[in-house]
C-alpha cells in the first residue's frame, strides 16, 4: 500500500486524506491544530464561491464538490441542501450558475429581492455544519485506517522528509511555512445567533462590506467582514455592531438577533488558489490559498489532486 501524508486538519486537509484514502493510499495527517481549532471549524460553511480565484478553475471544483455532497447527506452528519439567496453585479462571478444541476437556481424576483439587493439568484446548494461535519468527516478517516498526528511542521525541507508524497493543506499557515507573499489574511467576523425565520443570503457585491445569513439545524450564522491583510483575532464590538446594522437594515429581519457566540477567523486568501508540485520539493503538493470557498470546492480540488497523485 503506497503511503501518502497530508499537512493539516481543516476542510481541505480532510477531504483530500478520504478522496486519497479511496483510491488505495495509507494516510497519515499531520497538523498543528485538531479539526476542532481550524478555521474550518469556525466558519458558516455554505457553497458559496466566495473570494477564491482563479474562476474558471473554481467553478469546476465547486461542480465536483456539489456533486460529492449530494451523495454525502448522511443521518446528522450536518449536510442538507437550502435555498440560498446570492446577490450578484456586473463585476460577480456568476458563470457557477451555468453548471447548477437544472431546476436549482432561478433569478429572484423583485418582490424576492431583499431591501438593499439590486440583483440576485435564488439556488438551492449545500450547507456543511461544521460541528457536524468535520467530526463526522474525521471519524470516517480514522475508520479507513488514518492516522492523525498533532505536530507543527516547521520548514518544506522538514515535511520533504515524511512518508510517500506530501500535500500540503495549510491554510493560512502556509505563509510561514512557504514563505509564500501571495497569501495574506482576510479577517472574518461573525454571529451565531439563534435561529430566525428569514431566508438565507449573502451580499458580497461591495467590496469591505461583506453581509450574509445562513440558518443552521440548531442555530443561525450572521456575517460578516472581509478585511484584507488584518490578523486581528479580537471580537470588535464595532463589527458587531456594523453586521447587526447591515442585518436590520435589508427586509430580512426587523428584530434584533439573540447572540449565542461572536467569532474571528482568519481566511487564507490568494490571487489564485496554490494546486501544484513545489518546484524545489518534488514530493510536495501544495493545495491552499482558498480564500473565503474551503468548504465550497474542497471535495473537487481532493478529487482533481487524487487523480494527478495516483497518476504519478
Amino acid at each position: 500500500m503506497r503511503s501518502i501524508t497530508v499537512i493539516g486538519c481543516g476542510i481541505i486537509g480532510l477531504t483530500t486524506a478520504i478522496k486519497l484514502q479511496e483510491k488505495g493510499f495509507k494516510v497519515t495527517i499531520i497538523a498543528k491544530e485538531h479539526f476542532n481549532k481550524t478555521l474550518s471549524s469556525k466558519v458558516g460553511a455554505i457553497w458559496f464561491p466566495f473570494e477564491i480565484y482563479p474562476k474558471e478553475k473554481t467553478n469546476h471544483w465547486a461542480t465536483l464538490a456539489y456533486q460529492e455532497y449530494q451523495h454525502d447527506i448522511k443521518p446528522k452528519n450536518g449536510v442538507s441542501f437550502i435555498p440560498f439567496i446570492t446577490a450578484y453585479n456586473d463585476n460577480s462571478n456568476i458563470d457557477w450558475t451555468l453548471k447548477m444541476p437544472e431546476g436549482t437556481t432561478k433569478k429572484a424576483s423583485k418582490e424576492e429581492l431583499p431591501k438593499g439587493i439590486q440583483k440576485a439568484f435564488i439556488s438551492r446548494v449545500p450547507l456543511a455544519e461544521p460541528l457536524l461535519y468535520l467530526p463526522y468527516l474525521f471519524q470516517r478517516f480514522i475508520e479507513s485506517d488514518g492516522t492523525f498526528l498533532q505536530h507543527e511542521v516547521s520548514s518544506l525541507e522538514e515535511a520533504s522528509k515524511l512518508d510517500g508524497f506530501i500535500i500540503n493543506c495549510t491554510g493560512l499557515g502556509a505563509k510561514k511555512l512557504c514563505n509564500d507573499k501571495d497569501l495574506q489574511p482576510m479577517r472574518g467576523q461573525i454571529l451565531r445567533c439563534k435561529k430566525m425565520n428569514i431566508p438565507s443570503c449573502a451580499d458580497s457585491t461591495k467590496k469591505g462590506a461583506l453581509s450574509y445569513v445562513i440558518n443552521r439545524s440548531e442555530d443561525c450564522v450572521v456575517g460578516g467582514t472581509d478585511y484584507l491583510d488584518d490578523w486581528n483575532l479580537n471580537i470588535e464590538k464595532n463589527d458587531t455592531d456594523l453586521i447587526i446594522k447591515r442585518l436590520l437594515q435589508t427586509s430580512l429581519s426587523q428584530k434584533q438577533p439573540e447572540i449565542i457566540e461572536e467569532i474571528v477567523g482568519l481566511r487564507p486568501k490568494r490571487s489564485e488558489v496554490r494546486f501544484e508540485f513545489d518546484s524545489q520539493y518534488p514530493a510536495i503538493f501544495h493545495n491552499y490559498g482558498h480564500g473565503g470557498a474551503g468548504f465550497t470546492v474542497a471535495w473537487g480540488c481532493a478529487i482533481e489532486l487524487t487523480e494527478i497523485i495516483d497518476a504519478r
